[in-house]
């Protein structure tokens, strides 16, 4: 009778077929739906707009007082083949490698707007802040040649006195005369006759004001020599 007493006792629970997924389901509990934490901008995303800013920033320094900027196709050059040229740049020259979008954002609203056609591609920019631009020009020319750079690292554009000059217009820019050959030209015409300075008048505004400022250079040499002698 005690067996029958606990057969009976234990197969409700125990002898069912359900039993156990009848235990299972009392025990189960509904998950808590998980709460995420807001993420904050990761530490590196801001350093990379700080870094951003400030090549912009610096790009926008080699503006100032600048008079010409030139891009150059760098894509297979060495870091080595890079520093020769820098080193080889007059002081008034600085070369920069910057990412085309970032130099697209500095001289945004600038005379050197013009030089977004060739903002593509792997470029470091050469900036001039000088009149001498064969000068500044002819370093990069002179290793291209000597080291047989591949036909693709040539200079992709520039942009002088707010007009851009394709690879092909180069020439214009590397044959400029220098400053002191400008000023020889026009003190010698200075001493021509009256009709040579008259075709010297019609000449592009730029030129005339070359020829003043030749002309008050010499008074002003003149004026120190005076007291002298």
């Amino acid at each position: 009778m005690e067996a029958a007493a606990l057969s009976s006792l234990s197969s409700p629970f125990l002898s069912s077929p359900h039993s156990h997924s009848r235990i299972n389901r009392t025990l189960t509990f509904p998950s808590r739906p998980s709460r995420r934490t807001p993420t904050l901008p990761s530490i590196r995303a801001t350093i990379t707009r700080a870094k951003k800013e400030e090549v912009i920033a610096a790009v926008k320094v080699q503006l100032e007082n600048c008079y010409l900027i030139a891009g150059i196709r760098y894509e297979g050059l060495t870091v080595k083949q890079l520093q020769a040229v820098r080193k080889a740049l007059p002081d008034s020259a600085k070369l920069m490698v910057a990412k085309n979008t970032l130099v697209g954002k500095a001289i945004e609203g600038t005379q050197f707007e013009a030089l977004k056609p060739c903002l593509n591609g792997m470029n470091a920019y050469l900036f001039v802040h000088s009149e001498e631009i064969p000068e500044a020009l002819k370093p990069y020319r002179t290793i291209q040649k000597d080291e047989k750079f591949d036909e693709r690292n040539d200079y992709v554009g520039a942009v002088f006195e707010g007009k851009f000059y394709g690879p092909d217009e180069f020439k214009a820019l590397e044959t400029m005369p220098s400053r002191a050959e400008i000023y020889a030209k026009l003190l010698g015409t200075l001493q021509m006759p009256a009709i040579s300075l008259v075709g010297t008048l019609q000449a592009p505004a730029r030129n005339l004001l070359l020829v003043l400022q030749a002309y008050v250079k010499k008074l002003e040499a003149e004026q120190e020599a005076a007291p002298a002698s």
